[in-house]
């Protein structure tokens, strides 16, 4: 099957999306890839570090960066939509280490507002796969990277090795048996090493590697992991649009998860892809 490619309308964030994205997935699909991804990023030892994330989304890598960071250490955290990031700063402000991060909305992946060799590394979450422009998104991360900066993400692996993501796109499919709604397979659809290894490559980094990371999800039922899956993302727009009570989505997702996976809680397995690449030692003239 064909990869869809990333639409304008996948990025629309809006409404109640934010908020169900966080709610019903934000624990159970990104809080245990944001804790992985966070502790693989690489810090100066001679100086605070300044980190750059993309696609920040409500912010649950951004926690995990904050905890990260040393005295004077500063993190920007970025996303093309700003109800996002605005529940991001919502979640966030009371956090003892807020005082380090700026929140920047919108902020496009292909045109980063910052100067070259601003960061020291640039981290994104499960935002990659959403870029229409990868490698041009490549290009700018390699330039406002300092000499020897990280550019480090994670993107989810196939549908094959993600029975969540294939149980979702089934019901769609089942529901939607003409044109289904493309964005429930976005999400599974830059998955292969050797892609993401040439997308580094190509732009310029070194030292790239590709690792999988497997973790466990848990929602507390089928029914909510259900609700965000259908509600908490832009693919409800398309059902809406389309006619269909997004109730009958959620029941349908609902009763396969139950059916493979169980329920209260329900658990089953997720797995996702890092690529870590470094910027040129001195490319830019700058530390190594």
């Amino acid at each position: 099957m064909d990869q869809p490619q990333p639409t304008a309308r996948d990025a629309q964030f809006l409404g109640s999306i934010p908020e169900l994205y966080d709610r019903c997935l934000g624990p159970f699909l990104f809080a245990p890839l944001a804790a992985d991804l966070a502790g693989r990023v690489i810090l100066p030892r001679d100086r605070p570090p300044r980190l750059l994330e993309i696609a920040a989304g409500t912010g649950r890598l951004t926690e995990r960066l904050l905890e990260r960071l040393p005295a004077g250490g500063a993190l920007v955290a970025t996303d093309l939509n700003d109800p996002m990031l605005a529940l991001a700063r919502t979640r966030i402000a009371s956090a003892d280490t807020a005082g380090a991060v700026e929140f920047r909305a919108p902020v496009d992946a292909m045109e980063l507002p910052f100067a070259d060799g601003e960061f020291d590394a640039v981290v994104c979450q499960l935002g990659v796969m959403f870029f229409p422009d990868k490698p041009r998104a490549a290009r700018e991360a390699l330039r406002v990277l300092r000499s020897g900066g990280q550019w480090i993400f994670n993107v989810m692996a196939s549908l094959d090795e993600n029975p969540m993501g294939r149980i979702v796109n089934d019901v769609v499919g089942k529901i939607f048996p003409v044109d289904p709604p493309t964005f429930f397979r976005v999400p599974f659809s830059f998955p292969a090493p050797e892609g993401l290894r040439a997308l580094a490559a190509d732009a310029g980094f070194e030292a790239v590697e590709v690792t999988d990371v497997e973790r466990t999800a848990e929602s507390p039922s089928a029914e909510e992991a259900a609700y965000g899956f259908v509600c908490g993302n832009p693919g409800i727009i398309t059902i809406r649009e389309r006619g269909v009570d997004s109730r009958v989505v959620v029941d349908a997702l609902r009763d396969a998860l139950v059916r493979e996976f169980g329920d209260h809680p329900l658990r089953l397995p997720l797995r996702a892809r890092v690529l870590s690449a470094r910027k040129p030692a001195h490319a830019d003239g700058g530390w190594a």
